[in-house]
């Protein structure tokens, strides 16, 4: 694990691929959740320009849904383009959607890794940001995570007996994750459409290790309806924080 601060990387050099092409079931709603409006601004918006405002970003490909191209084009064509936003059709699983984006950012010789972040993340800090893309500029590999805080149980079955489980050693697993171009590409050739949860997971499968860079836990990921007063509450409290 590391929070330390490092040199920063040369600027321009990472695309972020930010994949938007999920379903709202788990919201609770047929529309897509990344419609959700934090602050009078869709969700998707909040996590791209925070993105954006780095200067090691240099492209933002955004994987979305073929059903949702159609929104996009007509209720926020503006804001696209003033983030310059790259819209690519995504697929129904994760690693479809980055797969896509990395088809996009073909052989661009100016980008030298590649950041993979949750559109639904609309919170992630710039120190946040810059140490992990500072970790991966000298590991190849890392992503922002945050140790667990609360206690774990294991279900021994049906949820009659359950057991603790040691959580010195556990952190969850945050974005952006970053990965060198080359590495990142190994590893999708390498996936062959087993089940991954993150990107990470494809990386370690092909054996390279993954710096955790620790993160703050205000970089929630909108899951739910009521994930949306949370972020409301942070998202004042950090505007309150940089004002002059």
């Amino acid at each position: 694990m590391q929070d330390n601060d490092h040199q920063s990387p040369e600027p321009g050099c990472i695309a972020a691929i930010m994949p938007a092409a999920g379903s709202g079931r788990r919201f609770g709603n047929d529309r897509n959740k990344l419609f959700s409006t934090l602050a009078g601004r869709p969700l998707w918006y909040h996590s791209a320009a925070r993105l954006a405002a780095s200067d090691q970003i240099e492209r933002i490909v955004m994987p979305i849904a073929p059903r949702d191209r159609e929104t996009f084009a007509a209720e926020y064509r503006s804001l696209i383009d003033e983030l310059g936003i790259e819209l690519v059709d995504g697929g129904s699983q994760r690693t479809d959607s980055v797969h896509a984006g990395l088809e996009a950012i073909g052989e661009d010789a100016a980008i030298k890794r590649i950041a993979v972040h949750d559109a639904a993340r609309p919170l992630v800090s710039s120190e946040d940001l810059a140490r992990v893309f500072a970790a991966a500029a000298q590991t190849g590999a890392a992503i922002l995570a945050t140790p667990v805080s609360g206690t774990l149980k294991r279900d021994l079955g049906n949820g009659a007996a359950c057991e603790t489980v040691d959580r010195r050693d556990l952190w969850i697993a945050l974005t952006p994750q970053v990965f060198s171009v080359d590495l990142l590409r190994r590893a999708y050739q390498r996936h062959r459409g087993c089940g991954a949860t993150d990107d990470a997971q494809l990386v370690e499968r092909i054996g390279h290790p993954v710096t955790l860079v620790r993160g703050s836990a205000d970089n929630i990921k909108i899951t739910h309806p009521e994930d949306l007063a949370l972020a409301a509450a942070i998202l004042a409290r950090q505007d309150s924080e940089y004002q002059p």
